[in-house]
């Protein structure tokens, strides 16, 4: 389970000047094996909070619990031995650097099989032989680059995985497959899986949804209480789900 209590992030030095809390006493548990969106408008804190679970922002305030233990003061290296791993919402690009090579870093070990880079790039809905030595460099889309990303998580094979806007910048064919991959990932492992995003489909998949807004939990709750009311809010150009697919 992963326990957030009391969290809190003060900035310093905003435009203007003076301090503002991007994290305002944030407490949050979300349950092992569950699917988890956050969502709200833009500057609500959504990727501060996640930042801070996987050890990229320090909290003012206030702690991070993950399976019992304390991991608020850990580094980032030792949440990710925890089992904590985190997919930018623009992944980085590495020159000379293959997909077989990350593949082989995520999973730690060297000799990985070309069966199970194959495994993990089929995964995401990528023809392993079109990718598995190409470099991960500009030549490849948004949407290619986003789907290795997640595949080094699943040879990570981490308990714990944090997703920042997927969708944001990759083609509606790409999108497609992403949603299909978080679906078969949550119905055929027991990882907890917590996705960014303002998209219906991958809200769709929510077991609980999480309404951040100001830096503050405003609502949450199974998709069946929360999301119909997004979706009112929605039909009169709420802040929350101005980039709402139709159905």
């Amino acid at each position: 389970m992963l326990q957030i209590k009391d969290l809190s992030l003060v900035a310093d030095n905003v435009a203007g000047g003076g301090r503002k809390a991007i994290l305002d006493n944030v407490n949050l548990e979300i349950k092992d094996g569950s699917l988890v969106v956050l969502t709200g408008p833009n500057g609500g804190g959504k990727t501060t909070l996640a930042k801070a679970v996987m050890g990229i922002a320090t909290p003012t305030s206030g702690s991070i619990v993950y399976n019992d233990t304390d991991i608020t003061n850990m580094t980032i290296t030792e949440r990710a031995r925890l089992g904590v791993s985190y997919g930018f919402q623009q992944p980085p690009r590495f020159k000379g650097m293959r997909v077989r090579d990350l593949l082989e870093l995520a999973s730690g070990k060297a000799d990985l099989s070309t069966m199970d880079c194959c495994m993990y790039l089929n995964k995401v809905g990528l023809c392993a032989g079109d990718y598995i030595d190409r470099e991960v460099d500009t030549s490849l889309s948004g949407g290619e680059v986003k789907r290795i990303e997640i595949a080094t998580i699943l040879a990570r094979n981490s308990s714990l995985m944090i997703f920042d806007e997927p969708e944001a910048g990759i083609d509606l064919w790409s999108f497609a497959k992403l949603t299909d991959t978080f679906k078969d990932l949550h119905k055929n492992s027991d990882a907890t899986i917590i996705i960014i995003s303002h998209q219906e489909r991958i809200i769709n998949l929510a077991d609980e949804i999480v309404v951040l807004s100001e830096g503050k939990v405003e609502r949450k709750g199974s998709k069946e209480d929360v999301f119909p009311s997004i979706l009112a809010e929605a039909t009169r150009g709420c802040k929350y789900m101005k980039n709402v697919e139709a159905n």
